[in-house]
């Protein structure tokens, strides 16, 4: 029998001193629409509202960071696809991640709150279904927000590597080098996101400019020193350098498409620490979609253009194609390392706002009693406003996924995948659930975007796109893979489920009743 746990009652109406609470401190108290909005949700506010629009749209485009990222994984992109794969395959899910994050924008408006997907679950899906579903939404998601942060640590822990090989050809990068950049990387992070947390919007603030004129200062000497290659060969030849067939292998080449563009809804998991949420959610995620997606574009436009031959390329040893094509343009070591280092410089940081995002998925989720050792993790200490044991949580889990490269040089693929595979989860339940109350004619909350008559189209496609990208996701980059090109991410997605709903039967249904259940009634 489960458990009796406390459930709000639901209201008709609202206390005036609670939805404009004197008591409540102002760098905690947001708009009234916010205070309305956590009363509504049965939450407590302990977190400073130190976030405003602008902020939060430099935290959203810093932890996509686009570009950088296009840049960073354009090696996975070039072997199977070619120039054309690389180019067309980011624009066809760059639209794709339009539709799918404007249909999350509209729930994030509905309910900003740091649970995200799971919450919007647990309030949109049927109700003998709501307990279980958002559950196990819950788990992907902390799953998937832990494997980002190890993987772009990693990202940038391989970028480093790849630059020391540039300057000294005879260093021999080892695998357990490059696990311990992780581990330099992620703890920088973790400063950044507990000693300076409060000054992380200023933070985020000055980073964007940095990303957009680092954009530039990238794209010019590509512009004017490159070599210009042919555009009907660059644009229309498609090519696979692993086995696969140029068709496949551009499907294959679909992960390091969806990784620049993944993560719109970070921002949602940081909505308890921005003011008017409700309003600034939805434009956050839109115009970070698609300001950074045409960033990315025109980048990787440049970038193929500029490639020269593209097998050397490939076969770098700095195994960072980017690093290769800017010595091949500039001729110069000083100005190699100077691009190469803004683009990690700028990957470090999309790892610092990772951190936070995944610290507070999991304060969200643990908050409503979900993982083990809730009431640890959902702890805020007084005065420092951040679930401080869920940050180092984020760094623990870092290190350990990142021990996978010690047994496999193409671990990478395998992390990405985990966190690709259980945020595309997250997207597609949640978007369908919604879906699902639109055809049934069932009403939806009411929230200040709306999609209106075109909420139920762009559901359904980006339902159906999600499911095309979740399933190209787990796919290994060989044909026929061994042990060590075989991509694990989907053995430890299915091992995570596994546990998840063992945990759920074992104890978790006697303990998570859902965020519905603390959901007030507001007219």
């Amino acid at each position: 029998m489960e458990s009796e746990k406390e459930v709000i009652p639901v209201v008709t109406a609202v206390d005036s001193e609670v939805v404009d609470n004197p008591n409540l401190p102002t760098v905690k108290k947001g708009t009234k629409d916010d205070q309305r909005d956590m009363f509504r949700m049965g939450k407590v506010q302990e977190m400073r509202r130190n976030f405003q629009l602008i902020t939060i749209f430099g935290f959203s485009m810093i932890l996509m960071a686009t570009w950088e990222v296009a840049l960073g994984v354009s090696t996975l992109g070039l072997m199977n696809g070619g120039t054309a794969g690389m180019v067309w395959m980011f624009f066809i899910v760059w639209w794709g991640f339009i539709a799918i994050n404007t249909s999350m924008a509209e729930m994030a408006s509905m309910a900003p709150t740091s649970g995200g997907q799971y919450h919007w679950v647990s309030e949109f899906a049927p109700r003998q279904h709501q307990k279980f579903l958002s559950y196990m939404i819950g788990w992907l998601c902390v799953l998937a927000w832990q494997a980002s942060s190890a993987a772009t640590a990693f990202i940038a822990g391989s970028q480093i590597q790849g630059l020391v090989i540039l300057n000294y050809p005879n260093y021999t990068p080892e695998n357990w080098h490059g696990t311990l950049m992780v581990f330099a990387v992620s703890a920088f992070a973790v400063l950044f996101n507990t000693v300076l947390a409060k000054k992380l919007p200023l933070i985020e603030g000055t980073i964007l400019v940095i990303h957009i004129l680092g954009f530039f200062a990238i794209l010019i000497p590509l512009w004017v020193l490159g070599p210009r290659g042919d555009p009907k060969v660059v644009f229309s030849d498609f090519q696979a350098f692993t086995g696969w067939s140029p068709a496949a292998g551009t499907l294959v080449g679909v992960l390091p498409a969806i990784l620049p563009l993944l993560g719109a809804d970070a921002c949602v998991h940081m909505s308890e620490e921005l003011r008017d949420a409700s309003a600034s959610l939805p434009k956050s995620m839109i115009w970070t979609t698609v300001s950074n997606g045409a960033l990315g574009f025109i980048m990787l436009a440049t970038f193929a253009m500029t490639l020269g031959d593209i097998e050397t390329v490939i076969n770098s040893p700095t195994k960072n194609a980017f690093i290769e094509v800017f010595f091949n343009v500039t001729k110069s070591y000083k100005a190699t390392n100077a691009m190469s280092s803004l683009i990690i410089f700028m990957q470090i940081f999309c790892n610092l706002s990772i951190v936070a995002t995944a610290s507070r998925q999991l304060f969200a989720f643990a908050r409503d009693g979900g993982v083990p050792f809730a009431s640890y993790f959902a702890y805020i200490p007084q005065g420092w406003d951040i679930p401080v044991n869920s940050v180092i949580l984020s760094f623990v889990s870092t290190c350990l996924l990142s021990l996978i490269n010690l047994g496999s040089p193409v671990a990478f693929n395998s992390i990405s995948s985990i966190s690709t595979g259980a945020l595309l989860s997250s997207y597609a339940v949640s978007i369908g659930l919604i879906a699902f109350k639109r055809i049934r004619g069932e009403p939806l909350l009411p929230s200040k975007f709306t999609l209106g008559k075109f909420g139920l189209p762009l559901n359904i496609i980006s339902i159906l796109f999600l499911l095309f990208l979740f399933l190209m996701s787990f796919f290994p980059s060989f044909p026929s893979p061994d042990a060590e090109t075989f991509n694990w991410g989907v053995l430890v997605y299915v091992v995570i489920v596994l546990f998840s709903l063992v945990y759920y039967y074992w104890r978790g249904r006697h303990v998570y009743v859902g965020p519905v259940e603390y959901v007030r009634k507001i007219e």
